[in-house]
């Protein structure tokens, strides 16, 4: 695979600690423009052209310096709210299948909740002037992202096996989907919530964390393209259609693919009835449970809303939705992205 990453060579002299590590790239993204946005923290615009606040931003910059991917990782990535909770569970219920069935009483979802399981480099991994010891962790290893693809982390993009597993959402439930999400954090740090107008201005403006959405999509797209056997690109509504074919493609793609006796025995359904939004929505882990971020802690309940394909007609005027459209139709134009 191929990328226009950025690189930011270490200072010359010495040996810097993982805390001025931080402290120097805290400083660039300083100094690079920010905007309002959904939330209530500033999006400050990065040399790629995409945004986001500033520790997830300098986490990502960490991540591209000092992570030595494995062959053997798979790395999630996705833009927020569109299927990401989802995917991590179906992900790590499929890997950890035969440790961890579908039905046992002793299944890590029953105490923590996806992204617990896999966690973000951003927002989890590298954060806190911390650079994680990442070598113990047991093959394959699990990780998830925002970022684009232009600025994953180099090792990852540069890896000939590692995979990459995509899933994007139909813009218009991804924008309603992320102002929900966006306004529990407003109300929380005593804002007004946004209106769905000036939230759609955004979207359309392309001030949204890890966006702009088309370019953010296209990106995976085109590596898919490129790499099919290195990047999965999923759409969350074919997901929805038809979930255990998802999974199987999604086994057969990480190199754990289902055996016959596995298939006799209901354990691709019973993975999906586990990952189901009804099943994990029940769950102690996800009603009382929390995840902590570089943010600070979030309910997990907040990471589930409804998952419902088309939604966005209850929210979205027509004029809302025909100018998103037209937007969508006009980046994809060419890409064969099928729109």
């Amino acid at each position: 695979m191929s990328s226009s990453v950025g690189t930011y060579p270490p200072q010359q002299g010495h040996a810097e600690t993982d805390q001025e590590l931080y402290q120097r790239f805290t400083n660039l993204v300083s100094s690079w423009p920010c905007f309002s946005s959904f939330f209530a923290s500033q999006l400050y615009r990065h040399e790629n052209g995409w945004h986001a606040s500033l520790a997830p931003m300098v986490g990502t910059m960490v991540a591209d310096a000092c992570f030595t991917v494995r062959p053997s990782d798979i790395v999630v990535a996705t833009l927020p709210k569109s299927g990401t909770t989802w995917i991590k569970a179906l992900l790590y219920s499929t890997v950890h299948r035969r440790e961890y069935p579908a039905d046992s009483s002793d299944h890590p979802f029953n105490s923590l909740g996806p992204h617990e399981c896999i966690k973000f480099f951003e927002y989890q991994l590298y954060t806190q002037n911390m650079i994680p010891d990442l070598n113990d962790l047991p093959d394959p290893r699990l990780f998830a992202t925002h970022v684009p693809f232009v600025s994953l982390p180099r090792s990852v993009v540069l890896a000939s096996s590692c995979k990459i597993v995509y899933v994007c959402r139909d813009p218009k439930d991804h924008l309603i989907s992320l102002w929900s999400f966006a306004n529990k954090f407003r109300i929380k740090e005593g804002l007004e919530p946004l209106s769905i107008e000036a939230a759609a201005d955004f979207f359309c403006d392309g001030l949204t964390p890890f966006g702009p959405y088309w370019d953010h999509v296209l990106g995976y797209w085109r590596a898919h393209l490129a790499h099919p056997e290195q990047v999965l690109f999923f759409r969350y509504e074919e997901m929805s259609r038809d979930p255990a074919a998802h999974v199987r493609r999604l086994a057969e793609f990480v190199g754990h693919p289902f055996s016959m006796e596995e298939e006799e025995d209901g354990v691709v359904d019973a993975i999906v009835k586990l990952c189901s939004f009804d099943h994990m929505t029940g769950l102690e882990a996800t009603k009382d449970g929390k995840t902590e971020l570089v943010i600070g802690a979030v309910d997990n309940s907040s990471f589930f809303r409804r998952g419902v394909v088309a939604d966005w007609k209850n929210h979205l005027s027509p004029e809302m939705a025909k100018k998103i459209d037209a937007i969508t139709e006009a980046k994809f134009r060419g890409s064969g992205f099928p729109v």
